[in-house]
């Protein structure tokens, strides 16, 4: 199975990325995903489940741990030649 996550780290610093958000970066960056973008208002990644689960078990733990206060995340089922 493949999935899709999308997520944000918040507070939001417009003037430069906060440390939670720098860690979220690393963590999708660092994982066995596909498809990865990084950007300033959403972040999204592709991969197998068990690759995007222990991405998104290490995201949440480790933003928090950097200072988020807020993370938004949604998992979807991605079919066969959708992207």
């Amino acid at each position: 199975m493949r999935l899709r996550v999308e997520f944000t780290t918040e507070p939001f610093d417009l003037d430069e990325a906060p440390p939670h958000a720098v860690v979220a970066r690393e963590v999708v960056e660092a994982a066995e995903l596909e498809a990865v973008d990084v950007g300033p208002f959403g972040n999204t990644a592709e991969g197998g489940a068990d690759a995007v689960l222990t991405a998104v078990d290490a995201l949440l733990r480790k933003t928090l741990e950097a200072g988020a206060t807020r993370i938004s995340l949604q998992v979807n089922v991605v079919g066969e030649g959708e992207r």
